[in-house]
């Protein structure tokens, strides 16, 4: 089983929980349920969650609900701990760079941290 932690800055400030935070109730509810997916099932369908290329081992959530498509990127730290570091309602096929060149480097920063904390 996988369990899911959201990335939070030096600074305390936690992007993908304010992001959720101001999506309507119906949308976090799909969100909230696709990510308990992810946690639960052995095998995630990629419809729901799926590893991008051409990054440094950046996964992404995919959320549709009502209409509207969202999405959530992150990182595995270690084989069972999904790291989730950018959220964004997603407008266009294909994933923004500036999202996932953040998401990057909110992974460098995560693991910089940790590490520095062991």
């Amino acid at each position: 089983m996988r369990e899911i932690f959201f990335y939070r800055s030096s600074t305390g400030h936690c992007p993908v929980e304010k992001f959720l935070d101001l999506l309507p109730f119906k949308h976090a509810k799909k969100v909230s349920w696709v990510l308990s997916l992810i946690e639960d099932l052995p095998m995630v369908p990629k419809q729901y969650f799926k590893k991008l290329v051409n990054t440094d081992a950046i996964w992404e959530v995919r959320v549709k609900s009502g209409g509207e498509a969202y999405r959530l990127l992150g990182f595995f730290d270690g084989s069972n701990l999904v790291v989730l570091d950018y959220a964004f309602q997603k407008k266009t096929q294909k994933t923004p760079q500036n999202a996932i060149k953040t998401a990057e480097g909110r992974k460098r920063d995560y693991f910089k941290r940790r590490i520095g904390n062991e």
